[in-house]
């Protein structure tokens, strides 16, 4: 029998993006995994309730943020 051990270091990074009475808004979730992005998950908050969560690859967040970038060239303070 041998004795093996394990670490991980895991580093737990949350954002939330929320309205000024903070009622609304998105959730981003990434977990970091000895350095390596095990995912990134993103939820809506509504209220006291939260979404189920979405996990999306690298090229959808690189989607995501070109879609923000070019609705923030615009009128953003519409809405």
């Amino acid at each position: 029998m041998a004795l093996r051990r394990t670490q991980s270091n895991i580093v737990n990074i949350a954002f939330a993006i929320t309205t000024e009475d903070g009622k609304a808004g998105v959730q981003i979730s990434q977990a970091i995994v000895n350095g390596v992005s095990a995912g990134v998950s993103f939820r809506t908050l509504n209220g006291a309730r939260k979404s189920a969560a979405i996990n999306l690859d690298r090229a959808a967040m690189e989607d995501l943020q070109m879609a923000l970038v070019e609705v923030l060239a615009g009128n953003g303070d519409e809405g």
